[in-house]
């Protein structure tokens, strides 16, 4: 088996487990509990089920429409920049960087396209079901994010002699989020961590990277 067959297989399987978890679960919180509704798994982990039409961790800044095809153009870019990566043989490792937040992006990009056109609204004490395509609570494009996994770690007070926040409560971690969000997190913090130059090679432009190769090689002899 060819190095890109290969490597095409670990993008694949990276992306097709991510999404099916990630939407397995939201469709399962979707369809089971009302807006709000809380399960503890433990005393620091929570099945809390939210919504919202912003940015990763329910993160709200910019329009819904204009956030919705801000994330397919994104993605587009993505999906090009991965089968060149494979295509040129990049690092496994690498690839399956990319693939884990091609993944988490497309994963939240089926919500805010397609929730709003298949489900009925969300709210507290009402369980949402699925309804005819159109005739849900949006439209194509306008659905609202489902977000579940909430980690409250550790609550306390901050010291009275911290300015402005002394002697308030704070939580941690407040953050509200799901499956896709960690895709694209866990895919970021590794190649920041393990790929930085190989990230950088790759966006260099052909000729940069020969050059570079060049001076390479010269460093080597």
């Amino acid at each position: 088996m060819k190095d890109a067959t290969k490597k095409s297989i670990i993008a694949i399987s990276v992306i097709v487990l991510v999404l099916l978890i990630d939407q397995i679960s939201k469709i399962w919180v979707k369809t089971n509990m009302a807006l709000y509704d809380s399960i503890d798994i433990t005393s620091w982990f929570k099945i809390y089920f939210v919504e919202n039409n912003g940015m990763a961790f329910g993160i709200e800044a910019i329009g819904k429409l204009f956030l919705s095809i801000f994330r397919i153009i994104a993605v587009t870019g993505i999906i090009y920049y991965l089968t060149i990566i494979v295509k040129e043989n990049y690092k496994n490792g690498f690839i399956a960087c990319i693939a884990l937040i091609l993944a988490g992006a497309s994963g939240n990009i089926i919500d805010s396209v397609f929730y709003g056109a298949f489900f009925e609204a969300s709210y507290q004490g009402h369980v949402a079901s699925f309804v005819p395509f159109g005739e849900g609570y949006a439209s194509l494009l306008h659905g609202k994010v489902v977000d579940m996994l909430y980690f409250p770690l550790f609550e306390g007070t901050y010291p009275s002699w911290i300015p402005i926040v002394g002697g308030e409560e704070f939580l941690f971690f407040r953050f509200i989020f799901n499956i896709a969000d960690s895709a694209i997190t866990v895919g970021v913090a590794l190649l920041l961590i393990f790929y930085r130059k190989t990230l950088s090679y790759s966006l260099m432009s052909k000729s940069d990277r020969e050059k570079h190769n060049m001076e390479h090689s010269l460093e080597q002899e």
